[in-house]
């Protein structure tokens, strides 16, 4: 979200408020992917305004696909 905000008005007092709205997107994929991924996101999510966003990159231990019983590469 863009860092915006908004003021209220509470019993006569002036208030701001600053919950602004967020999106978080997880994705787990193969090392192979990882750079080109960060660089669609980069792309597509640059508005070059404060509140662009972060990304962080963590390693994914295990991944178990539950109806196939698929693991790590796999179940991705």
């Amino acid at each position: 979200g863009r860092q915006k905000g908004h003021s209220e008005l509470y019993r006569g007092a002036e208030y701001n408020v600053n919950f602004l709205p967020k999106i978080k997107i997880d994705i787990a994929t193969n090392n192979e992917r990882v750079e080109e991924i960060i660089h669609i996101i980069q792309q597509t999510a640059f508005t070059g305004k404060m509140g662009d966003g972060k990304i962080f990159v963590f390693e994914l231990q295990h991944a178990v696909r539950i109806r196939t019983g698929e693991t790590n590469d796999l179940a991705l």
